[in-house]
């Protein structure tokens, strides 16, 4: 996973200690050695996270911190902030700022890589959403968001098989107005997350009788909870359970012994970031479903495919940037031999099944005809390729059989173009992936073509 961090202090060795353990990484890193630069950088250069010291002359972290959140530039980018002072009171003097997070020193590599790599997954998550929006927004289709989310009215699911610890949990929720449901096993646990409105899961680890952390991977892995914030309480001895949430998409944890004043900060943090990403999906569902979706399949149409890249490349994010162009094989025949109601079925057919294959944050369109496009942001190139693959081997497994006495066999050629963002337009990333869908279709057809862009008009093709 590639991404931009920030790293901002005034003192150069402890900037320069963290600058190295991001870099090890792969990240690319920026430092800032006062708050009012770290709020230009951050302004212009537009990173993936903000790692922030909290004692700094003029602008002190916590200043810094609140000025961050206060702009629209800037207030959707994760903020870490870290200092030598290992207090309650300065640690939610940080998140009540809007912080993410708040790290002592001498900090942990382990989890400070581990927070900052969820942190990043969950702010490329939201950009893609707030670039959707925006792109409807331009069109003049949707709204400009309210400010302000309330979470009063909202629910939280509480799992937990110790009452006193349960009850102290939805206590705090309760200062806030968000109501609670109970569960205290697995099964319990999973039947709420997918059958329940709900804004926040907070998982105790300590329970016995199952593993909390397995429940955390199948909340993520269903679709109907896949996108809830999970919550972590954890022992202070936990360190290396709570490393592996992470892993599997925990998005924040508290250390017990339990801090009501601490747990409502991180939880209405969570919530605030859950319902504004609720709001940006459905003004664009519903947008995008009067103007800019394609009325057989449901994707979105070409319209909004070339407005949503010429946003992603205007950005001039490091970030790759791919375009997958996905052409029926002998489409004609279908419509020739079948008629064009059956030639609507196997449309429907490809429309549904890339749906399944691509990423949640993909973005899929049908350009015309029997023409589908793929837009996808921060995936390398064997990612793309495998994708691509992927979706060609699932759709050549399908049983397509127009008629009840006859089937066809529906294939598709892919040709994929791969850039980053900052080295390429949209003319020379649509001829480069029209290029390599011509190439697919020459070599035999039913196969898939990558090319990478270099950034100096050099490609590379790779057979798929």
């Amino acid at each position: 996973m590639t991404a931009q961090v920030l790293i901002v202090d005034d003192t150069e060795a402890n900037a320069h200690i963290l600058s190295v353990v991001a870099q090890d990484q792969y990240y690319t890193v920026l430092t800032a050695s006062s708050g009012a630069e770290a709020i230009l950088l951050a302004q212009n250069w537009q990173p993936d996270v903000i790692v922030l010291d909290v004692m700094m002359p003029e602008l002190d972290g916590y200043e810094t911190c609140r000025r961050l959140k206060a702009d629209d530039r800037t207030m959707h980018i994760p903020v870490v902030m870290v200092t030598a002072l290992d207090g309650t009171a300065e640690k939610l003097r940080g998140l009540e700022c809007g912080a993410d997070d708040f790290l002592t020193r001498p900090i942990d590599t382990e989890a400070f890589l581990a927070r900052i790599k969820g942190l990043v997954r969950l702010k490329q998550l939201f950009d893609e959403w707030r670039a959707r929006h925006e792109t409807t927004r331009a069109l003049g289709l949707a709204p400009e968001p309210r400010d302000q989310v309330e979470v009063s009215g909202t629910r939280a699911l509480i799992v937990d098989d110790w009452d006193l610890g349960a009850a102290s949990v939805e206590n705090a929720l309760a200062e806030d107005g968000i109501q609670a449901v109970r569960a205290s096993n697995e099964e319990e646990a999973t039947a709420l997350g997918a059958s329940h409105p709900l804004s926040l899961i907070i998982i105790n680890l300590s329970m016995r009788g199952f593993e909390p952390l397995r429940l955390a991977s199948r909340l993520r892995a269903n679709v109907a909870s896949r996108d809830i914030p999970l919550l972590l309480i954890a022992e202070p001895d936990h360190r290396d359970l709570i490393l592996r949430g992470f892993d599997l998409g925990v998005n924040d944890w508290i250390s017990k012994p339990f801090n009501p004043n601490e747990f409502r900060v991180r939880a209405r943090n969570q919530i605030r970031r859950k319902l504004y990403q609720d709001r940006l999906r459905s003004a664009l569902d519903g947008a995008l479903k009067m103007a800019l979706t394609d009325p057989l399949t449901g994707l979105y149409n070409r319209r909004y495919f070339m407005r949503h890249l010429e946003g992603v490349l205007a950005a001039k994010q490091m970030a790759n940037v791919a375009v997958l162009m996905i052409d029926v094989d002998s489409f004609k025949i279908v419509n020739d031999r079948f008629g064009h109601q059956a030639g609507d079925v196997a449309l429907e057919l490809l429309g549904e099944r890339l749906r399944l294959e691509v990423r949640a944050l993909d973005l899929v369109a049908r350009l015309g005809g029997e023409e589908f496009a793929v837009v996808m942001i921060g995936a390398g190139v064997d990612e793309v390729a495998a994708t691509a693959e992927r979706v060609r081997v699932k759709l050549a497994a399908e049983k397509f059989a127009p008629t009840q006495e006859s089937a066809f066999p529906l294939t598709v050629s892919i040709g994929a173009a791969v850039a980053q963002a900052c080295d390429t337009d949209i003319n020379e990333l649509m001829r480069a992936a029209d290029r390599t869908l011509y190439l697919a279709k020459a070599r035999g057809r039913n196969r898939v073509e990558v090319t990478v862009l270099t950034g100096q008009d050099g490609r590379t093709a790779l057979g798929g």
